[in-house]
């Protein structure tokens, strides 16, 4: 029947509907949640393929040999001999992520009825080993590869398919009853499922490992600030003395900036949440079923235990890698306050004679093979290296979020893994910061008290009362003469109590309490 000028005309997610119902794979028969007799359960086998002899896989290039001991197929053999770049791995985070992405797409294809039931408790179950570890060896691919994440998503695809295949009693390789393919990879693109992988490894290394250790730091300085409040030491600006301070009242604002940095990267990393799931090549969910986003992504969410959600734009989260640029932007901003932090405290130990000599640092091993008895703020100097590795990070990330073309950005492994690298190296960095100078650090007292002694900023106090330009006078003379500042005030005609009243006002109010972080 032709539809007149007068007749409502379908929309087109009205048309697509239709067509999926008339044309899925689901739709010519009730057969989906049928075993088919060869097949039947899944058969509880030890992981391995007992085989030295290699086997042939095919692929849409034709066929190529594959380790017989390896459960990876033929594109994944193809990028291991095309793609000889350096010795980096695709962090296995990623792999993981992508597993949770199977498991979660097989959930939502069973639940459209495009998967049998039973296949996709198949990719499931092979998912979550996979995610215990039990397949790490069969994911050897690079990290300098297809800019898009293909060749990663296809490796997981075909070892699911061969493992799945092996447990069900087909041979590895036969491409049936599970193809890697039709079956594990059904409804979905590499250029969805990969980034929201990205999206999974950056979010859990990001709450489950960097936020722990930062927030464990945080409170150890916090600990130390309490430990050290009512005692009074000379502050520098410029590198110069100036007014007095507490120690508690310096280590608060380390605990401070490390608390603001913490905030920073919770705020950025939410974005993370938003998945691109759901839209296959280019964002319009070509070949997926209709629901399947909101299904899957459900799935994902309860796989993984947090709140993942359809990304508002999906044109957007496929295209670009903005999310990510920011998140790793507030990882970089930590490594700035906590470089300022360690570059304070190997400062505040240089020593023991010749320098600042406020902080004891631990003896944790010999700091020279020439020098006897030195010691060396080795923990310190380790944490700068890990910052300034990570700020550098940032601008790999950042050039390789704003190269993306179109309706897809091919830059997508080294930013994923410029991310890891930064989340564990600023982990890493701040748990033995903490552990090895923090928790052990003592301070000098004596050496504290002398400078306070000899600092001529107290004289800041005075001003109120004696006025700036005798304040200065006051404190050349003590520079020039070698005097302390008391000596000096009191040769310039200050009255000796009113002199000692105000620098002991001074120090009582500086130790009456630290502002909290």
């Amino acid at each position: 029947m032709t539809t007149t000028e007068h007749e409502p005309r379908p929309g087109a997610d009205e048309i697509a509907r239709e067509v999926w119902e008339d044309e899925s794979p689901a739709a010519a028969t009730d057969r989906a949640d049928e075993t088919p007799d060869l097949v039947g359960t899944l058969r509880p086998m030890p992981v391995g393929i007992d085989s030295d002899e290699p086997r042939v896989e095919t692929d849409s290039l034709g066929g190529i040999k594959v380790p017989g001991r390896h459960y990876w197929g033929a594109q994944t053999q193809r990028s291991l001999e095309n793609f000889d770049i350096g010795t980096d791995r695709m962090p296995l985070a990623v792999v993981r992520g992508l597993a949770h992405v199977k498991a979660a797409a097989a959930v939502a294809n069973r639940d459209a009825g495009r998967l049998p039931a039973w296949k996709a408790e198949a990719i499931r179950y092979v998912c979550q080993e996979i995610l215990t570890g039990q397949l790490d060896a069969e994911f050897p691919l690079g990290v300098y590869q297809t800019g898009s994440g293909t060749h990663t998503n296809a490796n997981v695809d075909e070892v699911v398919a061969n493992r799945a295949n092996q447990l069900l009693g087909s041979r590895p390789g036969s491409g049936t009853p599970i193809h890697p393919l039709d079956d594990v990879n059904m409804s979905q693109s590499s250029n969805d499922t990969f980034v929201t992988a990205m999206h999974v490894a950056a979010y859990v290394a990001t709450v489950e490992r960097l936020l722990p250790s930062l927030t464990a730091l945080r409170d150890a300085l916090s600990s130390r600030a309490s430990d050290w409040a009512d005692v009074v030491k000379v502050g520098r600006t410029h590198l110069m003395d100036a007014t007095l301070l507490t120690v508690g009242q310096e280590w608060s604002g380390y605990a401070a900036a490390l608390s603001s940095a913490c905030d920073g990267i919770r705020r950025t990393s939410r974005e993370l949440l938003e998945v691109a799931l759901g839209g296959t090549a280019v964002g319009t969910g070509l070949n997926a079923p209709p629901g399947f986003t909101e299904a899957a992504t459900a799935a994902l969410s309860e796989s993984t235990g947090y709140p993942f959600r359809p990304a508002a734009n999906p044109f957007a989260a496929q295209a670009t890698l903005d999310a990510l640029v920011r998140g790793h932007g507030g990882i970089k901003s930590a490594a700035v306050a906590l470089f300022k932090i360690a570059n304070d405290l190997r400062w505040l130990a240089s020593g023991p004679r010749a320098g600042l000599q406020e902080l004891r640092i631990p003896a944790n091993e010999p700091g020279s093979t020439i020098m006897p008895g030195k010691v060396n703020p080795t923990q310190a100097e380790a944490t700068l290296m890990a910052c300034l590795t990570v700020i550098g990070h940032d601008q790999t990330v950042a050039m390789a979020g704003a190269e993306g073309n179109f309706e897809l950005n091919a830059f997508r492994p080294i930013v994923i893994d410029e991310y890891l690298r930064s989340a564990r190296l600023l982990a890493d960095a701040s748990d033995s910061l903490r552990i090895r100078l923090v928790n052990g650090a003592t301070l000098n007292g004596s050496q504290i008290n002398v400078n306070v002694d000899r600092s001529v900023m107290v004289v800041t106090a005075l001003t109120p009362v004696i006025g700036y330009d005798r304040a200065a006078a006051i404190v050349r003379r003590a520079v020039e003469s070698d005097l302390s500042i008391r000596d000096a005030a009191v040769l310039s005609g200050v009255d000796a109590r009113v002199y000692d009243d105000l620098v002991r006002d001074t120090a009582r109010n500086l130790a009456s309490g630290i502002p909290p972080t």
